[in-house]
């Protein structure tokens, strides 16, 4: 059983790793540009959500869209309220991998693990970073195979069940849970695909599964907060602007979180297409409220933390 145990944890670490290996290879694609890239595109709060909609869907991490945007916002390439565009944005495109794991894709996976170990092992520059790009997208599926096939065995498990049972069939704990395992991991994306295999195994209740994938969006606000620290008061406000957002955004869910559950249902009975598609529509019905009121919710962010000039 604790063998069992340890494969979840190793897919998991496999999951985050490849992740982050696509991340590199894609950043390291654009050269140094992706930053002037959103610099450029991001000058107004709706274009600010469309690019970061689409950079974080490339990717695969709004916490790095989030790092960079307090990264600009310091460095007065971007204005706060600007970046308030961006982190809208980064919560929509952070839908994207939950999404595009519910497809078959294993006829490419290998295909792409073959050619990017090639790419990477020619040496050249110029097909490095796409090999790592395409190992790591590889990776990703492949680790979330060994998660699934991991996990089955512990539905057998009395005290495993027990445990997810009582965290699951708590909303608020359940939303905790998610909240510190995201903060803790620098991924609400894993989180989210964790609590999709584990649904899926049934070993938590659908409403406790939606409540997790809510907290996990609030713990991923602590990559933006740690980004900031040190920084202008103005990449300080992105960081507020973030959590606020994402906290606010959950509390008001948080009631409504059984009916919410049956009626995302509609759209797919299937366990782990349905928390993706709850994942994504709170992200999106949570963005478009705030983007008629982006700039009254800039003032209300500048109010509760005012540039040191009028502090």
């Amino acid at each position: 059983m604790w063998a069992n145990v340890l494969a979840v944890a190793l897919s998991l670490v496999a999951f985050i790793g490849g992740l982050k290996v696509m991340r590199r290879g894609l950043e390291g694609m654009a050269e140094g540009r992706l930053a002037r890239f959103i610099e450029r595109l991001a000058k107004t709060p709706t274009r600010g959500i469309l690019t970061g909609t689409a950079t974080t869907a490339i990717l695969q991490s709004s916490a790095a869209l989030t790092a960079i945007t307090v990264g600009l916002v310091a460095g007065k390439s971007l204005t706060f309220r600007s970046g308030l565009g961006l982190i809208l944005g980064a919560n929509v495109g952070s839908t994207i991998t939950p999404q595009m794991l519910n497809l078959n894709l294993w006829a490419i996976v290998l295909p792409s693990l073959g050619l990017g170990t090639v790419a990477v092992l020619t040496r050249r520059p110029s097909l490095r970073r796409p090999g790592e790009a395409l190992i790591g997208f590889a990776c990703i599926f492949i680790a979330l195979q060994a998660l699934k096939v991991s996990l089955h065995p512990l539905t057998t498990s009395a005290w495993f069940t027990h445990a997810l049972a009582i965290a699951g069939g708590r909303i608020v704990l359940a939303m905790v849970v998610g909240c510190i395992t995201s903060a803790i991991v620098q991924s609400s994306t894993a989180i989210t695909i964790l609590t999709m295999t584990m649904a899926s195994a049934g070993l938590i209740p659908m409403t406790g599964a939606v409540a997790i994938v809510l907290g996990a969006n609030v713990g991923t606000c602590l990559t933006s907060v740690i980004a900031a620290i040190g920084e202008s008061r103005q990449a300080q406000q992105v960081a507020l602007a973030h959590v606020i957002l994402n906290v606010l955004g959950a509390l008001a869910f948080l009631p409504f979180i059984g009916p919410f559950t049956t009626a995302v249902g509609l759209l797919s009975a299937q366990p782990a297409q349905l928390i993706a598609n709850a994942h994504t529509v709170f992200n999106i019905v949570c963005t478009l409220l705030v983007w008629p009121f982006t700039r009254q919710f800039a003032t209300m962010i500048e109010r509760l933390l005012p540039d040191e000039l009028h502090a």
